[in-house]
């Protein structure tokens, strides 16, 4: 693994938005006034590295299963701060083996150590453009001989196919309230795979769903059968439609389903150490406190972006803000995002259904991966 730097394409910023990043205009600029979209830095990997990251991402999606149902057989929901009255329907979603779609898990990897799991967005991860498309194209304009770790376009139409066979309409839904234009563009390139998996796709935003008391309609009073919706569950619980939301949810399926509760929620962080002490990809984490642990991170249990977060080192505690952490909080041992340069690399490794397929990076000058972090392309150079 290694940093690598070099000139960008000219009038790159016309060039990725019209591949759709329109949004890194908008965004918050990044450490030393770096846009979102860094192509001016890469990070090169063997593809012995690569083959042993989807060797991590395929254990580490496997363990997670496997601590959603240990969390429903042993009845541990009030771990995560989930009110007692969704319990049973979240058991119920994985019982049923409600269907997913994707997820990202956020890794600590410097080339040479085991990959460390820093958390797990398995409800509505984002980046998912620019990790998809943008980072393949500016591969094929600059270094057309290199290979990617990129399968994510193919597995996501494959596993559109393989979760509404039959086809039908399919509605797609973000909130209006995101002002950065990423959950937008996020939605829209997910409605763009959907529709080349063979399915009718409708975008709209959360706030135009409708409810008569029984089903959800869109704003042509068409029944949604079935959704994505890029809006985390912990927050549809909350809202007036929640009840019918999660009561529909056999009949008419929401993707992510309700089970993902379980893998969004950073509580999971705790579960899987008690469940795989020790384990090479796992860093020690606790629901009571930091224990043994002389630097360690503080994280809100449903945080986001970094946000209300603090890091503990017998030198030095450094917080960020945010509203998160009335739900509780998870200690987990300090990993420090190594150093390349006086840049620290997140490792986000993709997963459509239960397979790996492919990875972004975002990085920054801290130790904390927030949401002014640039992404920068990768390449498999052996």
């Amino acid at each position: 693994m290694i940093r690598r730097t070099g000139p960008v394409r000219p009038d790159w910023e016309r060039t990725i938005e019209e591949q759709g990043l329109g949004f890194h205009r908008y965004v918050a600029q990044g450490d030393d006034g770096r846009p979102y979209w860094d192509e001016s830095a890469y990070y090169s990997f063997t593809m012995a590295e690569v083959l042993g990251l989807e060797d991590t991402v395929t254990e580490l999606h496997r363990m997670c299963l496997n601590a959603v149902d240990h969390v429903v057989r042993e009845g541990r929901f009030g771990d995560y701060g989930i009110p007692e009255r969704w319990w049973e329907p979240i058991a119920e979603s994985w019982r049923r083996r409600d269907r997913h779609l994707y997820g990202r898990f956020d890794l600590c990897y410097d080339g040479r150590s085991p990959a460390k799991l820093l958390e797990y967005n398995a409800d509505t991860p984002t980046s998912l453009v620019e990790s998809a498309v943008v980072q393949w194209f500016w591969k094929e304009d600059t270094h057309p001989r290199a290979d990617q770790w990129n399968s994510l376009h193919e597995a996501l139409i494959d596993r559109w196919r393989e979760l509404l066979p039959s086809g039908g309409l399919l509605h797609l839904a973000y909130s209006g309230a995101d002002e950065t234009g990423e959950d937008a563009l996020t939605v829209g390139y997910m409605a763009d795979v959907a529709a080349q998996a063979g399915l009718e796709v409708e975008l709209l935003t959360m706030e135009d769903i409708g409810s008569d008391g029984h089903a959800f309609y869109d704003l042509a009073e068409r029944r949604i059968e079935g959704l994505f919706k890029l809006y985390p569950w912990e927050w549809i619980v909350r809202e007036p439609f929640g009840p019918l939301a999660v009561a529909r949810q056999p009949k008419e399926p929401w993707v992510e389903p309700l089970w993902k509760m379980l893998l969004s929620n950073k509580a999971l962080l705790a579960i899987l150490w008690e469940l795989y002490p020790g384990h090479p990809n796992l860093l020690p984490a606790y629901f009571d406190g930091p224990r043994e642990m002389t630097a360690y991170a503080v994280k809100p249990l449903l945080g986001r972006e970094g946000a209300s977060m603090r890091l503990v080192q017998p030198h030095e505690v450094v917080e960020t803000p945010g509203g998160y952490g009335a739900e509780g909080h998870v200690f987990q041992q300090l990993c420090p995002l190594p150093d390349f340069d006086g840049w620290r690399p997140v490792l986000g490794a993709w997963v459509v259904g239960d397979e790996p397929a492919g990875l972004g990076i975002r990085e920054t000058r801290g130790l904390i991966t927030g949401d002014t972090a640039s992404f920068v392309p990768h390449l498999i150079e052996d």
